[in-house]
């Protein structure tokens, strides 16, 4: 760890770890607060067609790639020096990309997550790969309502950034906080990596929707009983409550269920027209993570138990079952009489029995 680091001051050196538009616009963002900052690309050709164009043709066209950013395919000339690392990885590659650093980053240097999503085999959150990838080390999570086409051209966006060391929110809130970036601090890491994930699977019902044409009242209550259902399952696993009222939670959700940016609603929307997933799926060269958030969600490892979630059930049944997404919202509403908060103060309590 360097001194600069230790003390908390300002980053001078960051990688970013991804070529997306995500950490694209991450890495601009960085750059532009005057860090040092490094791009690296899993893809020499997607390296070299970068510096070449002085722009990300691929995943975020029409934003130019200043001369201070620094592109590379290479873990170690990446690493270099980093005082911060920043991973913007879709999850299901995240381990991978991850191994061919594990020479390359110093063992104190500390590690950001701004990647959203759960890895089916294990059921892992990012920030738990980067644990087991990299080893122990300080991390935090950097997320909430911010479409990396937006950012990038700077339209204004606020996130959080959520870690257990405070001294290291407020360092990832100082690298990134701009005059079109505002980051805030949170210390529910769990909770902020939950929000994001599965935020994705509700766009996706949010998205069929719009494809069904159910209108606004079926969207806003989908919703609303969306983020009820994501803070119950997260507060069962020890999340905080509060987590879901702000950015990483209702803020984050909203924008992905509305957003013409939103992949995961792009994906549910398709579906609802009655388009074949993997048909859409074909059709893209980005990542919807809510897609494999999903799957992931009702695999082996998941161990949801009697714990009800009956939108990412109907979700899951449409995207993996075939099943008609008429047939599911039908399901939906015609299930047994509930109370509104149900489930949410019972999981707590049990967490805090254990």
């Amino acid at each position: 760890m360097t001194q600069a680091t230790q003390k908390g001051a300002h980053v001078q050196r960051a990688l970013v770890i991804g070529d997306g538009g995500w950490g694209t616009a991450l890495a601009l963002l960085l750059d532009r607060n005057g860090v040092h900052t490094t791009l690296w690309s899993a893809f020499p050709e997607h390296a070299e067609e970068m510096r070449r164009a002085s722009e990300n043709l691929r995943f975020l066209p029409g934003v130019p790639l200043p001369s201070t950013l620094r592109i590379t395919a290479d873990p170690m000339v990446a690493a270099e020096g980093a005082e911060l690392v920043v991973t913007a990885v879709p999850t299901q590659h995240l381990r991978g990309a991850l191994r061919r650093f594990e020479d390359a980053i110093a063992g104190g240097t500390p590690v950001v997550s701004a990647t959203k999503g759960i890895e089916i085999e294990t059921f892992k959150t990012p920030l738990q790969v980067i644990g087991e990838t990299l080893g122990a080390r300080r991390m935090c999570v950097l997320t909430g309502p911010s479409h990396a086409e937006e950012v990038a051209r700077g339209k204004p966006a606020s996130v959080v950034a959520a870690s257990a060391d405070a001294q290291l929110a407020q360092q990832v809130q100082r690298a990134f906080s701009g005059a079109t970036f505002r980051v805030y601090t949170n210390n529910d890491a769990l909770g902020a990596e939950y929000a994001g994930a599965l935020k994705n699977v509700i766009a996706i019902a949010a998205g069929i929707s719009d494809g069904l044409e159910l209108g606004d009242n079926a969207k806003s209550a989908l919703l609303v009983r969306g983020m009820v259902e994501i803070a119950r399952f997260a507060c069962a696993r020890g999340a905080k409550p509060e987590t879901f009222f702000g950015l990483a939670g209702v803020g984050d959700l909203a924008t992905t269920c509305f957003s013409r940016h939103s992949r995961n609603r792009a994906v549910g929307e398709a579906l609802g027209r009655g388009r074949k997933l993997a048909d859409v799926l074909a059709s893209t060269r980005t990542v919807a993570e809510g897609v494999y958030t999903t799957q992931a969600l009702f695999g082996p490892e998941a161990d949801l138990g009697d714990l009800p979630m009956p939108i990412a059930a109907q979700v899951h049944a449409v995207l993996f079952r075939g099943k008609d997404p008429r047939e599911a919202v039908l399901e939906l509403m015609t299930r047994a009489p509930a109370g509104e908060m149900d489930g949410i103060g019972e999981a707590r309590v049990a967490e805090a029995r254990s």
